[in-house]
């Protein structure tokens, strides 16, 4: 890969020693990243890098140091304070800091924390933004998060909480009643916990529902089933995180909307699949 080609011509910010940029990675595709992301790993001395970061991202950044700093659920791995503070000893220290992370770092990726911690030590700070999965990795997935056929609102909840556990501070009921569509992001190890509660809540056991792992990238998997199937079904399917939850009508647009199915030359299941007749041509 060629790493000298110069940047089209822009006011590029500069990253300066003693900084640290917060960057958002997208949720897994390289060609997902920003410009001031490829900019910002073009100027890093020290890359800090997340377990949802693809490798083949850090290429952009040959003459960085590239320190892993993953955190994933039920494995050994870093304390949140420890990466922090880490970054600010870099930042003292004189480097060009980027902390890397999957998808936006302001969405469930404790971004806030960190840059929360480089504020009291006085270390300056830049943030951009990236994509986040559940909006980049359901497109992928040939679902619209918004659809006006379906939905004027989406909620995004995470499935754990600090500890891990499930999260026993949503109000289920609520969100279930002011959302027609849910993405849930880290919701695989309670997800039986979380369908029960939507059930109890009052969504309906054959709202659709799908799952997708390792979105954007080239393992992703899809699973299109039911609120009252998906526990058994990903179990049979053998689906393992990372993954998006997403549940409501907006899943059935994928039957028409499966681009990288319809890219392999797979045509379209269902032109309709609302049942609402075909779209009208004007707004």
């Amino acid at each position: 890969m060629e790493h000298n080609v110069p940047l089209p011509a822009h006011t590029w910010p500069t990253l300066e020693p003693g900084w640290v940029w917060l960057c958002g990675a997208g949720p897994g595709d390289p060609g997902l990243l920003t410009m001031h992301a490829v900019n910002a790993l073009r100027q890093a001395d020290v890359v800090i890098y997340d377990a949802l970061v693809q490798e083949t991202i850090l290429e952009w950044a040959p003459q960085a140091e590239h320190i892993y700093a993953g955190k994933r659920g039920g494995k050994p791995s870093a304390k949140q304070r420890d990466i922090s503070l880490r970054l600010v000893d870099l930042a003292r220290a004189g480097k060009r800091v980027l902390r890397l992370k999957g998808g936006d770092p302001f969405v469930f990726g404790r971004g806030g924390e960190e840059a929360q911690t480089l504020v009291q030590h006085d270390v300056p700070v830049r943030i951009i933004p990236g994509i986040s999965a559940g909006i980049g990795g359901l497109a992928y997935a040939g679902i619209p998060v918004t659809h006006r056929d379906v939905n004027q609102s989406v909620t995004f909840v995470t499935g754990h909480d600090q500890s891990g556990n499930a999260t026993g501070s949503l109000n289920w009921q609520a969100i279930s009643d002011g959302s027609q569509v849910l993405v849930i992001y880290m919701g695989m190890k309670h997800i039986a916990h979380i369908t029960s509660e939507l059930l109890r809540a009052g969504r309906q056991p054959s709202e659709p529902v799908a799952v997708v792992t390792s979105a954007t990238t080239d393992d992703q998997r899809v699973l299109e089933t039911t609120l009252g199937s998906i526990v058994d079904d990903i179990t049979a399917a053998g689906m393992s995180p990372p993954a998006i939850v997403c549940v409501g009508q907006s899943v059935l647009m994928r039957q028409v909307l499966d681009w990288q199915s319809q890219a392999a030359g797979i045509a379209p299941r269902n032109l309709d699949p609302l049942g609402r007749g075909r779209p009208a041509e004007s707004a």
